[in-house]
């Protein structure tokens, strides 16, 4: 007798979002499907309002990332007021903002790993759930809780610095920025108390390495081929086709790491990228036009990046870098549980530039806004802590949005987060007659590898319930558990 199954609240994630899984009659799992449910339309909302307002408005879509979608449309308004893409701010203005976003990166990267996948790499997938928390990794590992609090009290600091308050901050405005960072500012975050201080953030973050590199190497089966699979995988690089978070041009390789897209203007994604969309979720799946919706899809996010970029242009990161590279002989790495390991990489990354950017007198300087002729309309493309994100204005002759289209991180991620989903479910339920709550986790596990911001993907309210169902041919429920 089939049945389906369905999880809901999908936990330990940012936004709202559940999981089906249909079973056949011998309990062999034949569909799974991640499903975004509620819908809130800010691509909507910020048409006719001035376009000096995006940037603050959009920050609203989440309080996880709003940096990111803070600095995606301020870079979009910058080509509208004249400014040019991001070569065209002043020294200052760019460094300023450069610095906001790898804060707002270092915080978020720490916030999934420490407070969200933890519990998991300490106490196991299939732990009691009351474990599988900060406060029970608190106890059973105090300094690696300490740790990870205070790096992410530190990124949040350095976006107060720079934005003006830790969330939903101003300090990005079409063409530059409206403040610089004083000395007392910089000192601060250069040379604070221990362990607030930049240097200890480049310590904490290679201990965060280590930690994941000996789980790995003592659970060495289960992270490799946990939701492991082939991709593409897409993100911006520096034109040198070094990471670069801030700004780039957009570079997609297959499998085998051919470039499927290369280094190409993001001004013209829409050329590139399209975006089905289907009766069972409100977000939507991207993928590359050329290649079409069977083959075109990729991922997003800290392991397309490092499967992307070249090189990382810090030596630490870039030494971790050499590491996760050979670990795959130089190809791509489709191992959904090593988007952790890529992640914490950029940790170090993260913390390396802040502390040479706090080291860099322009972050004192006075000239911070840039405008020229006006244009029409503007792209902004930024690598967030989930991927890849993009803001699309259009402004007519009285200043107001007249259309505005997001990409964000976890929607480019739609289809290998429900790949990930069905690989976990077929590993985990075929052949299972009874739902238990550690096969629930189990798929939750493969979600969160992602990192997934649903709020942002789906613009959503609620709260969000992980619930699964199982059902006969008939579609009559015969089990259901919630998580909540």
């Amino acid at each position: 007798m089939s049945k389906k199954i369905t999880i809901e609240p999908v936990t330990r994630v940012e936004g709202h979002g559940k999981v089906t899984i249909k079973l056949d009659d011998f309990g062999r799992v034949t569909q799974s499907r991640l499903h975004i449910v509620e819908f809130r339309g800010f691509e909507r909302f910020v048409q006719g309002r001035p376009y000096w307002e995006a940037p603050v408005l959009v920050q609203r879509l989440c309080g996880i990332c709003p940096v990111s979608h803070h600095l995606a449309a301020a870079k979009a308004l910058d080509v509208v007021v004249g400014a040019g893409t991001g070569e065209g701010l002043t020294v200052t203005g760019e460094k300023i903002r450069r610095l906001m976003h790898y804060g707002q990166f270092f915080q978020s990267h720490v916030l999934h790993f420490f407070h969200l996948s933890s519990p998991d790499f300490l106490f196991g997938i299939d732990a009691a759930p009351e474990l599988r928390n900060i406060i029970a990794v608190a106890q059973e590992n105090r300094e690696l809780a300490y740790q990870g609090i205070m790096m992410r009290k530190y990124g949040q600091e350095v976006i107060a610095a720079t934005a003006g308050k830790k969330v939903h901050g101003t300090g990005a405005i079409p063409g530059g920025v409206n403040k610089n960072l004083s000395i007392d500012e910089r000192n601060t975050l250069l040379k604070g108390t221990d362990p607030m201080n930049a240097d200890k953030m480049v310590e904490w973050s290679i201990g965060a390495l280590d930690f994941f590199k000996h789980y790995h190497k003592n659970n060495k089966d289960m992270v490799d081929n946990y939701a492991s699979f082939p991709s593409n995988h897409l993100s911006l690089v520096r034109k040198d086709g070094a990471l670069d978070i801030y700004h780039g041009v957009l570079r997609a390789v297959d499998n085998e790491g051919r470039r499927i897209l290369n280094d190409v203007n993001y001004q013209d994604y829409n050329h590139y990228i399209e975006e089905e969309v289907k009766n069972w979720t409100y977000m939507k799946f991207p993928y590359l036009k050329e290649y079409g919706r069977e083959k075109g899809w990729y991922r997003v996010g800290p392991l397309a990046r490092l499967n992307v970029c070249d090189f990382i242009p810090t030596p630490l990161a870039q030494k971790e870098f050499e590491e996760f590279k050979a670990y795959t002989k130089g190809k791509p790495n489709g191992m959904s549980l090593h988007y952790h390991w890529a992640r914490l990489i950029e940790v170090l990354h993260a913390a390396e530039v802040m502390r040479d950017l706090l080291n860099d007198p322009d972050l004192q300087g006075d000239d911070l806004v840039v405008k020229g002729n006006r244009q029409p309309e503007g792209v902004g493309v930024i690598e967030a802590p989930r991927g890849t994100l993009f803001h699309h204005y259009k402004v007519d002759d009285n200043d107001l949005i007249t259309m505005a289209n997001l990409i964000v991180s976890t929607t480019n991620n739609n289809e290998p987060m429900n790949r990930a989903v069905n690989a976990t479910a077929k590993a985990f339920m075929n052949g299972k007659q009874e739902i238990t709550e550690p096969m629930m986790n189990a798929v939750e596990v493969a979600i969160r590898a992602y990192d997934p911001c649903l709020s942002c993907a789906t613009h959503a309210l609620g709260q969000m319930p992980l619930e699964i169902t199982l059902m006969n041919a008939k579609d009559e429920i015969m089990d259901k558990k919630i998580k909540g």
